[in-house]
């Protein structure tokens, strides 16, 4: 019988059919219940804490999510201990969204997450890039980058470096690529100290008890409000824009360095395609809202934005690049 037959023969009926069907359709979408957590890697005051502080906020004011989004605060071993806790306790878990960034994909390339890579977690977004400075406190004798390289290149150990980051880790790495465009040699003799956060490390310069800060523009944003740490470059590929664009590049310097560091999330293996692209819809949601937008112009985040596949593919790449990359200047075998 044709369809159209059957319509005007049984309407009730098919109107039984299509409410199972939307039923069935209802059933199968994923929507959060309750609280959503955002795990932040590290203490409070660095850049993963402000990654699911700042988004958690987004979500609440979008109605993405139910209720709150609430920070859980899980430093230690450069992000590992909450990738390890991910990974082995949390399998499944489709409320948990953990804040990530080139961070996290530097300690995948050098095998600093022992027995873990990057295929044990669903990586869903990402939401901006912030890109990487070198700051000093605002009484040091160093006035702009060359100058602090030149003390490097005449003794490699004469400058102290603090960053938010594990050895070997993303912030390490922005100093070492920038001493290497600078022609620094013996790059492993630069001090390179390891805080919980760039809170944390900018406090050591700020206080005098470390000479220069490696880290991103979003964490020191509060002190360079106060006056307290005066930025010699910012590793872009040119001016920020905004209140930021006083802020030299280490490009126009002559020191052809670039750190971007994207902000964005991974969550649990296991959980179903249908949580897995709400999350993914939610991020594309939040970057295009102006909320967030917002929030990036005011924190010196620049555009930058990748979902699902298209994501996934990128942290595979970068985590080969980084491989290289640490293999070159001799911080794995």
């Amino acid at each position: 019988m044709p369809i159209s037959s059957l319509a005007r023969s049984t309407p009730v009926k098919l109107i039984a059919i299509a409410g199972i069907a939307l039923s069935a359709t209802t059933a199968m979408a994923f929507e959060p219940e309750g609280k959503v957590e955002c795990l932040a890697p590290a203490d409070p005051g660095g850049g993963w804490d402000f990654t699911c502080r700042s988004v958690g906020k987004v979500l609440e004011d979008l109605g993405l999510v139910p209720k709150s989004v609430q920070t859980i605060n899980m430093a230690g071993a450069g992000g590992g201990v909450a990738y390890a806790h991910t990974v082995s306790k949390r399998a499944g878990d489709d409320q948990l969204l953990v804040a990530a960034s080139t961070a996290t994909t530097t300690r995948l390339a050098q095998g600093q997450f022992p027995g873990m890579d990057a295929d044990m977690v669903n990586w869903i977004g990402a939401l901006g890039a912030d890109y990487g400075i070198i700051a000093v406190s605002k009484d040091s004798d160093y006035q702009d980058l060359p100058a602090l390289m030149e003390a490097i290149k005449e003794d490699p150990r004469s400058v102290k470096f603090a960053g938010g980051s594990a050895k070997g880790g993303w912030d390490h790495l922005k100093v070492l690529i920038a001493a290497q465009e600078a022609e620094v040699e013996n790059l492993p003799r630069i001090p390179y100290l390891s805080y919980n956060n760039g809170g944390e490390a900018m406090t050591q310069v700020v206080g005098g008890h470390v000479d220069a800060f490696t880290g991103d523009i979003t964490e020191a944003q509060g002190f360079m409000e106060s006056g307290d740490l005066r930025v010699l470059a910012v590793l872009a590929e040119e001016r920020l824009p905004g209140e930021l664009s006083d802020i030299p590049t280490a490009k126009e310097q002559g020191i052809d360095a670039v750190g971007p560091n994207w902000r964005g999330f991974y969550m649990p293996a296991d959980i179903s395609d249908e949580a897995k692209q709400y999350w993914v819809d939610a991020m594309d949601t939040i970057y295009e809202s102006d909320e967030w937008q917002n929030v990036m112009t005011q924190n010196g985040l620049m555009p930058f934005h990748m979902s699902a596949g298209e994501f996934e593919d990128f942290v595979k790449q970068q985590i080969d690049d980084i491989e290289a990359l640490s293999r070159d200047i001799g911080l794995i075998q």
